[in-house]
């Protein structure tokens, strides 16, 4: 009796106890931190500021040199 008792735990209560175990960890470390939150909102910033640069740039070079885009 006691061997079906153990063979019953690792064939269904271990693999499910260790997968539950690592679904658990997954979940838990997919969120982001506060730290990784901000980083994030920092390059958001940088790339709004980026492409407003790069509008500007190419609004000069239109109006300086039109067929710029050409070459």
């Amino acid at each position: 009796m006691t061997e079906v008792v153990a063979i019953l735990f690792m064939a269904v209560v271990a693999p499910l106890w260790i997968l539950l175990h690592y679904l658990t960890r997954w979940k838990s470390t997919k969120t982001i931190s506060n730290e990784d939150e901000n980083i994030l909102g920092e390059l958001w910033e940088s790339a709004e500021r980026i492409e407003s640069r790069l509008n500007n740039i190419e609004r000069i070079l239109d109006i300086e040199s039109p067929d710029w885009r050409k070459k």
